[in-house]
């Protein structure tokens, strides 16, 4: 027994030795314990992981082992307290794994994945550590709990149940090679499509190839061009290079190329293809799904959401096709008439020519486009806008802290303040295309505020990030009126996170129901449409001078033009995740046929054979969004109603904020969204508000 003993403290020994000098592992001395980016190299992270698997295992060992009667401390608050450390590892590394990605951490991603789902299996498969948690559960009315002390038990007994704690032994054993293979798929899909973009370019080099593309695009894509030691000009298919190409490029032979690129990413048969592993991760989620006793996975996804159930999510996308689909019919008539005017020919406009003629026609009717407002939106200022607008809704404030370590030199951190002047949230911001960034925009909650054991609040680390047009040579960072729009988006999600005052870390913040998560994000995109705001938000960026109330104007009287496409596209996305989620058996045809017959009736413009959408739908096959995309358009509902009262009261207006704040923003997960937005709103939402303001309802 002594000869065993030696060995495990040799060992332990040595692992102590080797996890010396990993800042990971360390306490944080830097300002609020910020993650120390400017420390931690590659090699850190997976010695990392294992360390905190093994601390979370001894931890957990310690709940199962108490010798004590399971109680709602012992047990659940044991639980919810244990693998901070893991915690603290996994969002470091996944926050740069979606931001500053390289070779070396996607195989890094490859490797813990495995360790990660075996893990959580460990902890949900774990009979006698379900067993404790049961007992309590069975009696929660007994136990004159806290509503939040009641959701954490309801939360924590759902996540056991949802992971397979009640099947047999032969059931637990598939729901891990399951639940394994999914987590795997999922990240190589992820993978495969970030290496297909970036593998991509449209190298030009003859100035007649740019007709009607405006000069700041043309300066963009030659500092593109010069950073890849290229002459000409380089377009990517990231948004900042793609959208106005598709936009304002004369040659149309070359915006079908760009868009055929864009539509085939994951679809070129080679390594980089998704349409198996597609297949493979909607049929591993529809066997989980029937092993837990679902018909599909949106029976499974969807029970505790706001939607309950499928017949839901179709009634409402079906009365959003009911509402938009003829505005959308005639918006796609009226382009094609326009261009056919514009040509002289007789033509049918097909993907590749939608922006590009929707933008001369906006033009026309409404003598306004991105380039006209660009110069007003410069990226510093309208940063501040926004903050400035947080500041007058909610009392905080921003002030940049270059003493706080950040993993890229462009990102920045702020320490944000309330209207006490005491300390609220780190803030980072990180705004511009890279290659080894992701696509898209997202918020990442890479803190979740919480209260120890002793009552000390631990205010949350929040960071946004972006793919917005880059400054160049000549000129500083200066966004489209949708790029304002996203930000808005994402700063919303921030604010979920920063104001957020709970109890339990994953109860906190934007840990809510997913068809709930967007309510405050996408509420925040309704100040844009608000000429006050506008008015204060947008000034030239050489001349100081605010925007033309002309202008401002034209772009409030353009600010539903072709509305009907624009929801008509999103409610296709929904079908189309709904269609993979709601199957009943597998799937193993063509993901081509299966994708057109999906959303067939929300499509307006004509099908491209060979285009695929699905095979880089990272939000439902590589994000958290399956059987859940729809609540885009579930909270714009809620959004739109919700906003409607600021309009009552006024957009500024502190009570009606406060009111927002303390019922939505600062509770988190910790009560049923529905009491959450009736307590807020004084009654149910409605599709009302929605169809007023899109001017599909007068």
């Amino acid at each position: 027994m002594k000869r065993i003993a030696y060995i495990f403290i040799f060992i332990l020994s040595i692992t102590n030795m080797i996890n010396a000098g990993n800042p990971l592992l360390e306490v944080y001395a830097t300002p609020y314990e910020t993650f120390p980016f400017d420390s931690i190299k590659n090699e850190h992270y997976e010695p990392a992981f294992d360390e905190s698997i093994r601390q979370l295992n001894t931890e957990i060992d310690a709940i199962v082992n108490n010798p004590e009667l399971p109680t709602f401390q012992n047990t659940i608050v044991a639980l919810e307290r244990s693998g901070m450390l893991l915690n603290r590892v996994s969002s470091a590394f996944f926050a740069v794994l979606g931001a500053e990605s390289d070779d070396e951490m996607m195989e890094i991603s490859q490797r813990v994945s495995p360790k990660l789902s075996e893990c959580q299996n460990n902890i949900y498969l774990n009979e006698d550590l379900f067993a404790r948690v049961k007992s309590i559960y069975d009696q929660k009315t007994s136990l004159n709990l806290s509503i939040e002390d009641a959701k954490l038990l309801q939360e924590t007994f759902n996540g056991f149940e949802d992971s397979g704690a009640n099947l047999s032994d032969g059931g637990k054993k598939r729901y891990r090679e399951l639940s394994m293979a999914l987590s795997q798929l999922s990240l190589t899909f992820d993978q495969n499509g970030l290496k297909d973009l970036n593998r991509y370019e449209l190298h030009l080099t003859d100035e007649k190839d740019l007709a009607g593309l405006p000069e700041s695009i043309r300066e963009s894509a030659a500092l593109e061009a010069k950073n890849r030691d290229k002459s000409g000009w380089v377009f990517t298919l990231s948004a900042p290079s793609y959208v106005p190409f598709m936009q304002y490029a004369d040659d149309r032979s070359l915006r079908e190329k760009l868009y055929r690129a864009r539509m085939d990413l994951g679809n070129k048969n080679d390594e980089f293809d998704n349409k198996e592993i597609l297949k493979k991760i909607a049929n591993i989620r529809l066997e989980i799904a029937k092993l837990l006793g679902y018909e599909n996975y949106a029976d499974y996804r969807l029970k505790d959401k706001m939607a309950k159930n499928a017949g839901n999510v179709y009634q409402l996308l079906n009365q959003l096709l009911d509402a938009y689909k003829p505005v959308a019919i005639n918006e796609y008539n009226m382009v094609q008439g326009f261009a056919m005017g514009l040509e002289k020919e007789s033509m049918t406009i097909m993907p590749w020519d939608w922006s590009y003629y929707s933008e001369k026609l906006k033009d026309m009717r409404f003598d306004v486009n991105d380039e006209m407002t660009r110069p007003y939106f410069e990226l510093e200022r309208v940063s501040k806008g926004i903050f400035d607008l947080a500041t007058q809704l909610y009392g905080i404030t921003f002030v940049e802290n270059k003493l706080i370590p950040v993993y890229h030199p462009e990102v920045k951190a702020y320490d944000v303040y309330d209207d006490k002047g005491q300390f609220l949230a780190v803030f980072y911001t990180d705004f511009f295309p890279r290659k080894g960034k992701q696509s898209g925009a997202w918020m990442n909650d890479i803190r979740a505020q919480y209260k120890d054991a002793s009552g000390v609040d631990h205010r949350p680390h929040v960071m946004i990030v972006m793919n917005f047009t880059r400054p160049t040579e000549t000129k500083p960072s200066l966004l489209t009126y949708d790029e304002v729009n996203t930000f808005l988006h994402e700063f919303g999600h921030a604010l979920h996170g920063m104001l957020s005052q709970v109890t339990y870390s994953s109860l906190a913040g934007t840990n809510v129901v997913q068809d709930f998560v967007e309510l405050p994000s996408q509420i925040m995109e309704n100040w844009l449409r608000e000429e006050e705001f506008l008015d204060r938000i947008a000034s030239h960026y050489e001349t100081g001078e605010k925007i033309p109330k002309e202008l401002v104007q034209k772009l409030l009287n353009a600010s539903n033009f072709n509305i009907g496409y624009q929801c008509c596209r999103q409610v296709s996305f929904g079908l189309l995740d709904m269609a993979w989620h709601t199957l009943d058996t597998p799937y193993e045809g063509d993901v081509a046929t299966f994708e057109n017959k999906a959303w067939e009736r929300a499509s307006v413009l004509p099908d491209v054979p060979g285009a695929l959408f699905g095979t880089n739908f990272g939000h439902i096959f590589a994000g958290g969004y399956a059987a859940g995309y729809y609540g885009y358009k579930w909270a714009e509902v809620l959004d739109a109603d919700a906003f409607s009262l600021f309009q009552e009261e006024g957009i500024f207006n502190k009570k009606t904020a406060g009111s927002f704040r303390e019922n939505i923003l600062s509770k988190g997960g910790t009560e049923s969204p529905d009491v959450l937005y009736k307590r807020f709103r004084g009654q149910d939402p409605t599709i009302d508000a929605l169809l007023i303001r899109d001017g599909i309802k007068k």
